[in-house]
């Protein structure tokens, strides 16, 4: 009776060490800041939490660009903007206030009528503000969004040098001005967006500013004589992974310091986006869209302090706790199902209960941290309560299952009446949470596999859940089945295809997509295990 004792004892120190591990500080390169340097340019959308673009009628009070314009004052001394509405038409004089200069920006789309609003303002700001508008950027990667063609947008740009006073250019990614290289003899100075993160090959962050460094470089070559200035460039700092690309603080702080430095040396042109995370952009681009900005949100700060060590979990203690009395928790649903049975449970069925508490015990506090970063909209704040309150349920209630003696449960538990009569509570119970459990996967999983450029992975959340489910089914004694399992059975195949789709679609070095495609071929074993086991003959 002391196997379980020693084993709770033993998930609790490793849940403890991995939370440690997780919340380690990881070393930042040295500051490239001289003392009282600041940063050459950034970019800046006036945004808050709450607010966007898409929101008709929106006004930016201009007392909240004066407080973000105050914060940056103090780190910048530039800052580049993308329109001249929504309250913007304030920015130039607050500018002024603060000591800072702009690269002003002029939005355009297919709307002829608004595109002509964009400009007006944009060149009214500069003929007035001589002083602080610095540059105007007539278009921001209209090319990429097929918005424009190469003609419209150059007579455009043409139009707006004859009024503007200052230099004009266009900001796209790279290959977009390689493909449309006659659009340079229309400009002041290139303006290119080189993002390793959103490469078509994603770059990771350890080659990031050498990837960036090379494509400066080809750029410079292709407009040879041509000032060039990266107007984009930067590392969110969290959201799912492409490849081995990976967003998260210590990324982030790495790419723009290690960024900064490298411009430094070569004296590059560069603009850093962006100022303050921008939760509005999640719905664009799903949760990695809301983390470019070094300064956050909600607090206002900088996410980093220069050449300082950055942690990628500040709260592990306490999510280090939290899994520890998690664990503990299914410990003792394990005692209580084997004292309700009556009888010791074997070593196995200890140790499949052991596993669910240490897995359990490291994700729960992961999934629950998820929550608020990756739910971008009301369907997804729904998906995250289920997700996890069945993290919560599954693993104490699958572990007092096993313990109590109950037999494996398949669809037919909850969906079928004959079998749900003759089912216990408990079974019913168990299958309830299987028939969620399986609803919620399934729709993760085709979304990985249809639509998955800006779905999370949600790996932490399904961990409890997909754990517990697993070690029941191919722990609990058979229950005979009426008949032939198909639903069982096409439910393995589905989870087994996506799982290793999900796994070779976004590469081995996608540590997130390995997670979550094994948890789904994990969660195929179980659902194949209920359709083959127990049948009658």
């Amino acid at each position: 009776m002391r196997l379980p004792f020693v084993l709770a004892a033993v998930v609790s120190a490793a849940i403890l060490a991995a939370w440690a591990w997780l919340g380690a500080p990881v070393p930042a390169p040295p500051s490239p800041l001289a003392s009282g340097e600041k940063l050459p340019c950034v970019s800046y959308a006036p945004f808050r939490p709450g607010q966007s673009p898409f929101m008709a009628g929106l006004v930016i009070p201009p007392e909240q660009i004066d407080d973000d314009f105050a914060r940056l004052a103090k780190i910048t001394h530039c800052v580049r903007t993308y329109s001249t509405e929504m309250g913007l038409d304030a920015a130039p004089a607050l500018a002024r206030k603060h000591g800072l200069t702009m690269l002003q920006g002029i939005w355009l789309g297919r709307e002829k009528d608004k595109n002509q609003v964009e400009i007006t303002n944009g060149i009214k700001a500069a003929q007035q503000n001589p002083d602080v508008v610095k540059g105007l950027i007539v278009g921001n990667e209209v090319l990429l969004r097929g918005e424009l063609s190469a003609t419209d947008l150059a007579q455009t740009i043409r139009a707006v040098k004859q009024s503007a006073g200052v230099p004009v250019t266009y900001a796209d990614v790279w290959e977009f001005w390689e493909r449309n290289r006659d659009l340079a003899n229309s400009v002041d100075f290139v303006t290119v967006h080189i993002l390793p993160f959103w490469e078509d090959l994603p770059v990771s962050a350890d080659k990031a500013v050498a990837h960036i460094g090379e494509i400066r470089d080809h750029v410079g070559k292709v407009f040879a004589g041509h000032d060039i200035l990266i107007g984009e460039t930067g590392w969110p700092s969290a959201g799912r992974m492409r490849e081995g690309a990976e967003p998260s603080p210590s990324n982030q702080a790495k790419v723009i310091q290690e960024l900064l430095a490298l411009a430094k040396e070569k004296n590059y042109r560069v603009n850093v986006i962006e100022a303050f995370d921008q939760p509005w952009k999640r719905a664009l681009e799903g949760t990695v869209g809301g983390h470019w900005g070094f300064l956050d949100a909600y607090s206002r700060d900088f996410k980093f302090g220069w050449g300082e060590a950055v942690s990628d979990h500040p709260g592990w203690l306490w999510q280090g706790l939290g899994g520890v009395a998690f664990a503990l928790a299914i410990f003792a649903a394990g005692l209580k199902g084997a004292a309700r049975r009556g009888a010791e449970l074997s070593a196995g069925r200890w140790l499949g209960i052991a596993a669910v508490a240490l897995a359990s015990g490291i994700a729960i506090g992961w999934a629950i941290a998820a929550v608020p970063v990756e739910s971008r909209d009301a369907g997804g704040w729904v998906r995250a309560v289920v997700m996890i309150a069945l993290g919560l349920v599954a693993p104490p209630l699958t572990a007092y299952a096993l313990a109590a003696g109950t037999r494996q449960v398949g669809f037919a538990t909850v969906l079928e009446p004959e079998t749900r009569r003759a089912a216990t509570g408990l079974e019913k119970l168990v299958g309830v949470v299987l028939v969620l459990a399986a609803v919620l996967a399934v729709q993760i999983a085709f979304g990985l596999v249809f639509d998955p450029r800006y779905r999370d992975f949600q790996f932490a959340g399904l961990t409890p859940i997909l754990t517990a489910l697993a070690a029941y089914a191919l722990l609990a004694a058979p229950r005979p089945a009426a008949g032939e399992r198909h639903a069982e059975a096409i439910a393995a195949g589905v989870f087994l295809l996506s799982g290793l789709f999900i796994i070779l679609n976004e590469r081995l070095s996608n540590w997130q997509a390995l997670w979550t495609g094994a948890l789904l071929v994990l969660f195929a074993l179980s659902f194949w295990r209920l359709a083959t086991a127990g049948r009658t003959r």
